[in-house]
């Protein structure tokens, strides 16, 4: 018995869904859209109303110039980048650490340490306002680069261990026994078996908590006060205060402060891609 053709997609079907998909991508499109159409504008433009007009003069190298010339933003971004690399490469070292062992060692309290690190990712990070912002007032670190570092690496460490866990469980037990057979110990088995082969895992991993610790904007106005240490966020935020009426400038500081994400995820697309593919296969 011939097992039964595929039967082809209905050129309909296709077409419906090549048109839902079009559709959303405008929308998600859309916002960004209005952000560079404003950021294109000069101030005059905007005060006139023309929000949705293609801009009489384009304004944009201007407008940029006015955000590292009459802003702090310039600024803002060193402390993002102050605050977010360090707690990228920490999360990196823990979650790499704690997930070759729970993903390879069976011990008492695997599953329990596991739940613990999983569970942590469910809490709401407003019911841990009050009680974060008062240890870091109590151990004097209220308002520096460290308070959102500690917080960063502690909250996104959870995530990162079940990315790592179920990526590190899926390799082939062979490469494990052959290593054990020549003699490695645990440390030389992770250094030169499991690292090397997690290469797209890490940079996936570095690619989201990148995005995660540079996008934040809630702990960003909680754990700081002062400009000296506040990130690009809550940076933000102050320039809207102070250029309230000037939404060409914001909407230039809004395109800066998007790029590092941006051209970090380009760079190195073919690898996150890889890494979101392998680190889901087995849980």
């Amino acid at each position: 018995m011939y097992p039964r053709p595929i039967p082809e997609e209905k050129p309909a079907l296709r077409g419906l869904y090549a048109g839902f998909v079009g559709l959303i991508l405008i929308l998600w499109l859309l916002p960004l859209f209005a952000v560079m159409l404003t950021a294109s504008k000069t101030a005059d433009e905007i005060m006139a109303g023309k929000y949705w007009s293609w801009p009489e003069h384009f304004n944009l190298i201007e407008n940029f110039q006015s955000v590292f010339q009459q802003t702090n933003m310039w600024g803002y971004f060193i402390n993002s980048l102050i605050i977010t690399l360090p707690s990228v490469l920490l999360v990196l070292v823990l979650s790499t650490l704690t997930g070759y062992v729970l993903a390879r060692y069976n011990f008492r309290g695997n599953a329990l340490l596991f739940s613990l690190f999983v569970g942590g990712n469910f809490l709401p990070a407003q019911i841990m306002m009050i009680p974060v912002r008062d240890l870091m007032v109590s151990v004097g670190l209220y308002d520096t680069y460290f308070a959102l570092i500690i917080f960063h690496v502690a909250f996104q460490t959870g995530f990162a261990t079940l990315f790592m866990r179920n990526f590190i469980a899926a390799l082939p037990d062979e490469l494990f026994q052959a290593a054990r057979a020549e003699g490695a110990s645990p440390w030389q088995t992770m250094r030169h078996v499991v690292i090397p082969l997690m290469r797209p895992a890490l940079a996936a991993l570095a690619i989201l908590i990148f995005t995660f610790v540079w996008n934040d904007y809630f702990w960003a106005i909680v754990l700081t006060q002062s400009d000296v240490v506040k990130p690009v966020t809550a940076g933000l935020n102050n320039l809207r205060g102070e250029w309230t009426s000037a939404w060409n400038i914001v909407a230039a500081a809004t395109l800066f402060v998007a790029v590092p994400p941006v051209l970090m995820f380009f760079l190195m697309q073919k690898h996150f891609i890889a890494g979101l593919t392998m680190g889901a296969v087995k849980g």
